[in-house]
């Protein structure tokens, strides 16, 4: 069973992962700009949901060049929870649900410093909501009070830090970390702060490396959702191995 459940959480990553290079394409543009809705060769993107559903095209309109990176990257997340969980725990599926949206706005904001609100506000009600569900059901392995207390204080945090400087940690950044607050709360207050501390620590990484390979300064901006969100990978692992059974 254990094994089994590992397997369909790879598999379902890799499956929905397929279709986040598209949208992470079509969301990929500066503020001003409309989201996309033609390939790099000028073709049409057609197909489910106005066209935001699909694989990453032909080969000579492809929509991204490295099609399989997303796939692989949502399919070892989903497959990292499943396996931290240890069994059908009902906020495992809010995880495999959120995973693959995680990979899409790491992308978006990887490329464009940009965290859309057609994503991060969704995500605000909708983890919350989803949580109130599985606290309903048997075998939950956390709180739906410390989640939505959780995704008060980050954001509350985030959004304190982005008044103290707007040039470093952007209004996006603050939308996104209610719903990451929200998932962190879920397994408690020490999860939450381990994996914003973790987030803030691969970020201050990855620029300090940047520095001294003198591609960037101090004053220099970084996209700063993919390590927000490589917290809260990290810190749902935590929360959810060290659950009680």
């Amino acid at each position: 069973m254990y094994v089994t459940l590992i397997a369909a959480a790879a598999l379902w990553g890799a499956a929905v992962g397929l279709l986040v290079p598209r949208a992470a394409y079509r969301f990929s543009v500066e503020p001003a700009e409309p989201w996309r809705d033609r390939c790099p060769a000028g073709h049409v993107l057609d197909g489910p949901a106005r066209g935001w559903l699909g694989g990453p095209g032909r080969r000579d309109c492809a929509t991204t060049a490295s099609p399989l990176v997303a796939p692989m990257l949502t399919a070892l997340a989903c497959a990292a929870l499943a396996a931290a969980t240890g069994g059908p725990r009902p906020e495992l599926a809010v995880w495999l649900l959120g995973a693959p949206f995680a990979v899409l706005l790491a992308m978006v904001d990887a490329r464009v410093h940009r965290l859309p609100d057609g994503l991060t506000l969704p995500l605000a009600a909708a983890v919350p909501l989803l949580l109130g569900v599985a606290e309903l059901l048997p075998y939950r392995a956390g709180s739906w009070s410390h989640a939505l207390l959780g995704g008060l204080v980050l954001g509350g945090a985030y959004l304190v830090l982005h008044a103290i400087s707007p040039s470093q940690l952007g209004l996006g950044d603050v939308k996104l970390a209610v719903p990451l607050g929200a998932a962190l709360g879920w397994y408690g207050w020490g999860v939450l702060f381990a994996g914003a501390f973790a987030g803030f620590l691969l970020g201050a990484v990855y620029g300090l490396g940047l520095v001294l390979l003198r591609r960037a300064d101090r004053s220099s901006a970084i996209p700063f959702g993919p390590f927000m969100l490589g917290g809260l990978l990290l810190g749902l692992l935590l929360g959810a191995f060290t659950a009680p059974a």
